[in-house]
Order: structure tokens, then C-alpha cells, then sequence
């Protein structure tokens, strides 16, 4: 080759693997940086042959007509692909690193192999293997870093109280309602959004934790056995809180027991003094346990908000709330449980349910241009997504509803949602296609949609709804589930 040429296969091949290494890390950060979960728990795996194998095996067959193939079908697809992604590549130091480490790599092979004249064509899968390797490992030390000094932190805050919460449904609403009622007395710090993993967790403590916090709420969550272990061994909390259990991330778990034993690992930290357990977990008495869930009646939830009696054994404690959602009732009584702990008294606990604020994007009501909004996208459990149907169905004008179905979970509990739906919705627009022939095939309304673009809708929402119309948002699923 002229030096024109070998200058064209090395740049091309520089952009190659960084594309490639763009795709990666992308899917990685989706996955929690878990390549086995990228490969087999994909919720798109056709993507990898398209934007991943199919490029890859052309750059090794098609000779000097990649660049054309490159330049004209590779590099545009992943533009448009990457484009249309509505949750795309944060670029996080771990991301910066990653990519610095794949293209210094790349560019060093590509070098040598030129000076050398050894490479009939530069490599793609080494440097991307290498940098994949060696971002881990770069990962792990700086992960044994940040734990030493977390942990450090932790034991010089001698006094802090630390409650740790998990579930299958409610755990960041169960952590937002126990924070702003404890708020009302205590210097309280949580976890932000929906933080829930050990590396998140400790990186948390480390950039945000105040040295002046007295009791520290943190959300426990976990994708296989040993995490919630894991969390639990670290924060040694003193107080937990395990919400109601069901068949959320089923996928990764394979059966209920599974999931409950993953939940119950929170039991065994090392400081334990008082555990909450909601009582669809477990009916085994223990000493330090609290069970909380059955002590809530008289439930009177509306659009305008909710009412009930929490039962206790010397007395019944009436509590209003602008919160929605008769299934959220369950998650505030878990924490005036734990509000009383900590020695707040009835009228404290009064205001600040009343004050309580709704949780972003959890049957969250917004008003506008005459039409009532029940934003409920982060919300993915059946109760939940049951309730959000039953509040539309007080309402007195059209319903309209956005839906990607649940996700990690059974066509059961999809049939289910679907005949709740049917009883009540004028328009249904599906999206996503996790759901969609299930849906498609079940659904009996007026009007339904399959939408599997989620940019356009929008425009469609625009078209579809007037003034008057409920509109409820139930679920969210990023665009590559």
C-alpha cells in the first residue's frame, strides 16, 4: 500500500473502534458495567448484529471497500441510532476513561503495526478487549479506594443513624416519605432519585453525605443474591425497612422465593435494632420485626388526594395527604412507623403527611391546558399501575392512556393491566415493542395505538387529546428496552 492508503485504513480504523467503543459502553451503562447482562439480558440483542457484528465482519471481509461501507451505512446508523436514544451515553469519568484508554490503545497498535509493516489489516477486537479489561480494572482499584474512604467516613460519624430501605415496589417513596417527615425534626440526608446501588451508594456517601447528618436514609436495590448483602454488610444500618415483595426484575431472580431471600439478606446487619416488614415478605415473628401493612383502613383516595386511619394497639391515628394512590397509604404507614421510633409525636407526624409532596413522576397530578396529567412513568409494579387506572376511572371525561406495559415481569400480570384497561380507556397508545403484540392482540378500547418511535409522541398526544381528558402516563422504559 502507498503511504495514502495505509493513512486512510489507519484512520478509518481509529474511528472503527471508537464507534465501536461508543456502542459498547453505551449498552454497558445501561447494564451496570455488566458485559454478561449486555450480551444475555439485552432487551434488544438484534441490536448487536446491526450496529456491532455486522460492521465488524464487513471491516474483515469487504477489503477496501469498507471505507465506502463505513462512511456511508456504519457511520450514519449509529449517528441515527444514537440520535433517537432517550437515554443516552452520560459521559461519566468512568466513560471518559474507557474511551481515553480505547483510543490511546488503538492508536499505539495502529502506530506499531505501521512502523512494523506486520499488520496486513489493523486490529479491532484487541483494543476494544484490552480496553474493556483494563477499564475494569482501573474500576475495581478505584472502587476499593472510594469504599476505604466511605467507610472511613461512616465510622467517624459515630452517632449517625442509619436506616436502609428495600422492596420490590415503593422502596424511593417509602425513603422520600420517611426523609421529609423525619425532616420535620432531625438533620436527615438520602440517597437522591433512585440511588440504589452499592457503587452509587458509596460514591454518594463520599461526595454528598453532610459530617453534620444525624440520621441517613438509604434505598437498597438489587439485580442478583448477595447485593442487598452487600449494601446491608457495609452501612451496618440500625434500622431497615423491607417494602411489599412481588415479581418485579423477576428475569434475573427466576422465582418469588428468590426475590424474597435477596430482600431479607437487609436482616442481617450487624447493628440491627428494629426491622419493618411489610406483610406480604413474611409471617415469621422475629424480635426486632415490625410487621406494617394491615394496620392501614377506612382508605378514601381520590383525585384530590387520600385519607385514612393508621390502627395501632392504644389508638387510631387519622392522617390526610395530597399524596395519590391508596397503595401509597401502605408506604406512609411504614414510616409514621419509623417517625414514631424516633420519637416524633402524633401531631408532628400529622403535619408533615399533610405537608408530604408528591414523588416525581409516581401518580405525580399536573394540570394543564384543561387537561389532568397522572405522571406515574417511574412507577413499574402492578398495584401501583392498577391504582393509576382506578383514580382515571373517577374521572368524568375521556381517558387516555400511555403505556409500555410492565417490564421484567410476567404476560400474567400484563393480561391483567390489559383488562383493567379495557374497562376504562377511550385511547390506548402502547409504546415500546417489549409489550406490543400482547397488547395489540388483547387490547378492546375505543382507539389503540402502537407507537414504537417515542419521539413522535408528543405530536400525537397533541392530535389525540383535548381539554377535559385525563391523561395517565403509566410506566416509562427507556428506548432501548
Amino acid at each position: 500500500m502507498d503511504s495514502l492508503e495505509i493513512l486512510t485504513a489507519f484512520v478509518i480504523n481509529v474511528l472503527f473502534v471508537t464507534v465501536l467503543g461508543w456502542y459498547l459502553v453505551t449498552n454497558l451503562q445501561w447494564y451496570d458495567y455488566k458485559l454478561s447482562r449486555v450480551i444475555l439480558k439485552h432487551h434488544k440483542p438484534h441490536w448487536h448484529l446491526v450496529y456491532f457484528f455486522i460492521p465488524f465482519i464487513a471491516y474483515h471481509t469487504t477489503g477496501n471497500f469498507f471505507i465506502i461501507f463505513f462512511l456511508f451505512a456504519v457511520l450514519p446508523a449509529m449517528m441515527i441510532w444514537h440520535r433517537n436514544l432517550d437515554k443516552k451515553l452520560v459521559l461519566t469519568w468512568r466513560v471518559k476513561r474507557f474511551l481515553i484508554l480505547l483510543i490511546s490503545l488503538v492508536l499505539f497498535q495502529n502506530v506499531l503495526c505501521t512502523l512494523k509493516g506486520g499488520c496486513g489489516t489493523y486490529g479491532v477486537f484487541m483494543p476494544l478487549a484490552i480496553a474493556y479489561i483494563g477499564s475494569y480494572m482501573i474500576e475495581k482499584f478505584l472502587f476499593t479506594m472510594f469504599r476505604k474512604d466511605a467507610k472511613k467516613k461512616l465510622s467517624n460519624m459515630k452517632d449517625l443513624q442509619i436506616v436502609c430501605i428495600t422492596g420490590s415496589y415503593g422502596k424511593t417513596s417509602i425513603k422520600n416519605f420517611v426523609t421529609e417527615i423525619l425532616n420535620k425534626k432531625y438533620k436527615v440526608y438520602a440517597t437522591p432519585r433512585s440511588v440504589n446501588t452499592f457503587g452509587g451508594i458509596i460514591k454518594d456517601i463520599n461526595e454528598s453525605l453532610p459530617e453534620n447528618c444525624e440520621i441517613y436514609i438509604c434505598e437498597a436495590g438489587a439485580r442478583e443474591s448477595g447485593d442487598i448483602y452487600e449494601i446491608t454488610t457495609f452501612l451496618k444500618p440500625q434500622t431497615v425497612v423491607v417494602g411489599k415483595v412481588g415479581l418485579a426484575h423477576v428475569e434475573y431472580f427466576k422465582t418469588l422465593k428468590n426475590i424474597i431471600a435477596t430482600k431479607l439478606e437487609i436482616m442481617q446487619s450487624p447493628r440491627l435494632k428494629n426491622a419493618f416488614i411489610h406483610t406480604s415478605v413474611t409471617d415469621e415473628p422475629h424480635e426486632k420485626v415490625t410487621f406494617f401493612g394491615d394496620e392501614v383502613q377506612n382508605i378514601q383516595a381520590t383525585l384530590d388526594g387520600t385519607d385514612f386511619d393508621l390502627k395501632f394497639k392504644e389508638e387510631t391515628l387519622p392522617l390526610h395527604t395530597e399524596i395519590l394512590g391508596s397503595f401509597q397509604t401502605m408506604n406512609i404507614a411504614v414510616a409514621v412507623q419509623i417517625a414514631k421510633l424516633f420519637k416524633m409525636s402524633n401531631n408532628e407526624i400529622k403535619d408533615a403527611v399533610a405537608g408530604l409532596k408528591p414523588v416525581e413522576h409516581r401518580l405525580q397530578k399536573i394540570v394543564a391546558g384543561g387537561k389532568i396529567i397522572l405522571d406515574d412513568g417511574y412507577n413499574g409494579n402492578i398495584d401501583g399501575m392498577l391504582e393509576g387506572v382506578r383514580l382515571c376511572s373517577l374521572h368524568e371525561g375521556r381517558k387516555v392512556l400511555v403505556t409500555p406495559g410492565l417490564i421484567e415481569s410476567s404476560d400474567e400480570l400484563n393480561l391483567k393491566f390489559i383488562e383493567a384497561i379495557n374497562d376504562v380507556f377511550d385511547i390506548v397508545i402502547v409504546t415500546g415493542a417489549l409489550n406490543a403484540e400482547l397488547f395489540n392482540k388483547n387490547l378492546n378500547v375505543k382507539n389503540k395505538i402502537m407507537l414504537h418511535d417515542k419521539s413522535k409522541i408528543q405530536d400525537l398526544l397533541a392530535n389525540q387529546t383535548k381539554s377535559g381528558d385525563i391523561i395517565l402516563f403509566a410506566n416509562d422504559a427507556p428506548s432501548f428496552i
